[in-house]
């Protein structure tokens, strides 16, 4: 596999570019042609794409950060492989490896990664340096039930990865596993949680009968061996979880973040609420019912050709300052002014996520879309990455723009501090997969002493290296 190009990018240049990666010359893709599984009727393949990151910063030496993403995107789901980056710098230098969720990635039915393709790349890292990391695997065509959630575990903060462990597998089109996540237990290098949502009756278009609960496992031998997963929140027929993920607070309390929608059946009724589950015995129980944070809004943004943008909509992004004990909690929403655009919201809960604040807006510049926001905190500092449309020109129809932002905050929200991180650039460039797509996601991170951004971003006009994954390092004002 080719080593990644590490570059500065103009013009900013402590933005560093981790994956704009060349190969054979048969194929502008990293990975040999003979590895990959079928493309499926119509469906187009985006060879050099990066795209869906995620970071994790080592809460024993935050110099040391693993990175994670999407690479080579295909226009009906998930990717040839994932991924990883490791930088024990502070991210000045990195390293490429990978974790064998699939087959382009070393995957074999002896390791358990055979599979054709992955996504929902996600990483964590254990006090004493053990990184932890957690795809969805699965085949396409006629054998498209096969499914899994995967969790892999690197003893050299992320150089080599283990076998792939089965969390949960299915063999039937019934089921549709999704959006997990995984969260290392910063007090406990034993102790590591991760959670998807599994939806059923997926063989019938729109079923009233669908069920989407939130799904739980743990690991309490730093990643040898995880427990049977269990159902930890069920809204019932007509009804799903979705984007689940976890936090750790300072007395080892569990809240799993996770939106809630009902009435999907109906398509133009559908409702959506964030909500908070608690576990204070690490996971072994959530006691029912959810907290309720917020009722959630959202409308979808359109580029210049009348094509979607697929953001990470109101999928939530949650972070623990473990200086206070607070928790803040994002995602998109379109509650703010005439409720035509998506905005960034953000909740706080000062009590362990008993009770939360109102949604307040974050993006500094209110008139135009924002998306896919990401929040971290540390040291009584706040951040939240996000993109806006803010520098797009209405009458270029030729290019629909974007930039990447962070906001800090010193002070838990009172006044903000923006600076641009890259952009901006034209997300027309970006693979199309069910929209214009950078991800569902990005990473975002605290090392003690900054807020670290991993990001993707489009390359203008660049149809055969469409995208890039881009890292900043941000002091806080």
């Amino acid at each position: 596999m080719a080593a990644p190009r590490l570059t500065a990018v103009v013009p900013l240049a402590a933005a560093f570019l981790l994956a704009a990666c060349h190969s054979e010359p048969t194929s502008s893709s990293v990975f040999p042609v003979a590895c990959r599984g079928p493309l499926l009727p119509g469906e187009t393949l985006f060879e050099n794409a990066e795209v869906e990151p995620f970071l994790a910063v080592d809460p024993g030496n935050p110099a040391h950060l693993v990175s994670v993403w999407q690479q080579d995107r295909y226009s009906r789901g998930g990717a040839i492989g994932l991924l990883v980056d490791v930088s024990f710098d502070s991210g000045k230098t990195w390293a490429t490896a990978s974790a064998p969720f699939s087959h382009c990635t070393g995957g074999t039915a002896a390791n358990g990664g055979d599979y054709q393709r992955a996504s929902d790349p996600w990483v964590a890292i254990s006090p004493d340096g053990t990184a932890h990391q957690l795809a969805l695997a699965f085949d396409v065509g006629a054998g498209s039930g096969h499914r899994a959630i995967l969790a892999s575990r690197s003893s050299d903060g992320g150089r080599t990865w283990s076998a792939a462990q089965t969390l949960q597998g299915d063999s039937s089109a019934f089921f549709a596993l999704d959006k997990g996540s995984i969260a290392a237990d910063p007090h406990s290098s034993s102790f590591v949680y991760a959670v998807w949502d599994r939806l059923t009756d997926q063989v019938v278009e729109n079923s009233p009968f669908a069920q989407g609960p939130a799904w739980f496992a743990r690991t309490t031998d730093g990643g040898a061996t995880w427990e049977a997963p269990q159902k930890i929140y069920d809204p019932g027929a007509d009804a799903q979880t979705i984007g689940n993920v976890i936090a750790v607070l300072p007395d080892g309390t569990l809240l799993n973040a996770m939106l809630v929608l009902t009435k999907l059946s109906t398509k133009t009724a559908v409702e959506a609420n964030m909500a908070v589950l608690r576990s204070a015995d690490k996971g072994a129980t959530w006691p029912d019912p959810p907290i309720t944070v917020s009722w959630v809004e959202n409308v979808t943004l359109f580029a210049k050709t009348q094509l979607p943008v697929r953001t990470g909509g109101p999928l939530p992004s949650i972070a623990v300052d473990a200086s206070t004990g607070n928790v803040h909690l994002v995602w998109e929403d379109s509650k703010f002014g005439d409720h035509t655009r998506n905005g960034v919201a953000l909740a706080t809960s000062t009590d362990g996520g008993l009770s939360w604040s109102a949604p307040v807006q974050v993006n500094r510049a209110p008139a135009a879309p924002a998306f896919t926001p990401a929040v971290a905190a540390g040291g009584g500092k706040l951040a939240v990455a996000y993109y806006d449309v803010r520098d797009d020109a209405a009458p270029d129809a030729s290019r629909f723009l974007a930039s990447s932002w962070l906001a800090t905050s010193v002070d838990g929200g009172a006044s903000w501090q923006e600076t641009a991180l890259a952009g901006p650039f034209d997300l027309q460039t970006a693979p199309f997969s069910m929209g214009y797509f950078l991800g569902d996601y990005q990473g975002l991170g605290w090392d003690g002493t900054a807020f670290v951004s991993f990001f993707a971003a489009a390359n203008s006009g660049n149809f055969s290296d469409p995208t890039s994954v881009l890292f900043r390092r941000v002091p806080p004002p």
